[in-house]
């Protein structure tokens, strides 16, 4: 098991990599005490058995550069393969802002070539490439060293099974023609927008049971100022409040230390110092919010305008599409989607692309009353009505 430690290492494999079609690629890192992840380990293999031609990069050695990996993800005559990639993705992005070009994510693939809906890497590993994997190494701490022989031979077995994974759901996708389906999937996968969350948008993802202006505007300002906190120094944004706790101080609305001092659910910590003055502030803002600048809670569909029947309808049909193409019923249509048809909405994302072609055209047929479904020896049928 060999571990690169150096620049010119590195740069050496990154150009052995590039005589080949693939290279598989996987991250190792911790993310509970920061508010990025940090990188611990990469592992790379291109094509060969066993161990051979698959290495360990240590990110924590001084004065390694990973530039030489980054100008591997710019060669587009080289594919980059993760399984699961979204925070392998994220970390790559925030550290250099490069994504992989062009990107193949075998869990993506997977849902595509009918593994199901949990296409997990062991699944994959045990129904593909016939192997066995130990887990044991799976939680440990990545950032100390030296690693053990365990973790080393766990950390590889990541991209050496990968490699025939991909392979066989390369081919699978060429002889099914769905190649491009999985493509319009990683497309949102290389946005930076999937990466970058705005302070001034963080609000958003905080539950409330209210959608009172008023309230939202003092819940966006606290939520403004954590996610601002937590990015600038690198801490989990729990670690400054947590959601129950901004909830509770978007209803109480301290204007002094003396009440942050009668919050239940606010952490000591947070009590005193700039964390303090920036609840304090964040209330006041919030308080004063011109009525223009207020925000604007988006509108949701009354589940009241649901078809209930149709809703229900549309399940048995998503069913069936599932069944006949293989794809997992997650990838095709949430049940957000299908309420959302049911409700008379077309701008929904089982309408768009492939999924249009699997599901969404007949959708749209059975909301209009085009075609019918019936059951027959165990399985669903369309009947047009034309």
């Amino acid at each position: 098991m060999k571990t690169l430690t150096t620049t010119d290492e590195l740069a050496q494999f990154c150009e052995m990599a590039r005589r080949h079609d693939y290279v598989t690629i996987d991250t190792e890192f911790l993310r509970e005490r920061t508010y990025y992840s940090k990188l611990c380990l990469i592992q790379m293999a291109y094509p060969g058995e066993g161990d051979e031609n698959a290495v360990l990069i240590d990110p924590l050695v001084e004065d390694l550069s990973l530039e030489p990996m980054y100008e591997l993800f710019r060669d587009t005559s080289v594919v980059k393969v993760f399984h699961a990639a979204r925070q392998d993705l994220e970390i790559f992005f925030v550290e250099a802002g490069v994504f992989p070009d062009p990107l193949f994510d075998t869990q993506v693939a997977a849902m595509v070539c009918g593994f199901g809906e949990q296409a997990g890497y062991e699944t994959l590993v045990r129904k593909i490439a016939k192997q066995g994997l130990d887990k044991s190494s799976r939680f440990t701490d990545w950032s100390r060293r030296p690693l053990t022989d365990a973790q080393k031979t766990y950390a590889l077995a990541d991209v050496t099974h990968l490699r025939k994974i991909y392979e066989f759901l390369a081919a699978k996708l060429e002889e099914s023609g769905r190649s491009h389906w999985v493509q319009q999937e990683l497309q949102m996968l290389t946005r930076p927008e999937t990466y970058t969350i705005k302070p001034s948008e963080a609000w958003k993802r905080v539950k409330t049971r209210t959608n009172s202006s008023k309230f939202l505007a003092i819940v966006r300002e606290l939520a403004r100022f954590r996610e601002g906190y937590a990015q600038s120094r690198n801490v989990p944004r729990n670690r400054v409040y947590k959601d129950d706790a901004l909830v509770e101080l978007a209803s109480t609305k301290p204007r002094s230390a003396a009440d942050l001092g009668r919050s239940r659910l606010l952490l000591r910590e947070a009590r005193k110092g700039e964390i303090a003055d920036g609840i304090l502030k964040a209330v006041e803002d919030g308080l004063n919010c011109p009525a223009e600048d207020l925000p604007k809670v988006e509108k949701r569909d009354d589940k009241q305008n649901v078809d209930p029947a149709l809703a229900d309808l549309l399940r048995v049909l998503l069913k069936a599409k599932t069944e006949s193409s293989g794809v997992a019923p997650k990838l095709i249509a949430s049940a957000a989607d299908l309420d959302a048809l049911a409700a008379g909405s077309r701008d929904v994302g089982a309408l768009e692309g492939w999924r249009h072609e699997v599901f969404g055209a007949d959708a749209i047929r059975l909301c209009e009353g085009k075609v019918a479904l019936a059951a027959k020896r165990g399985s669903v049928k369309i009947i047009s009505l034309n």
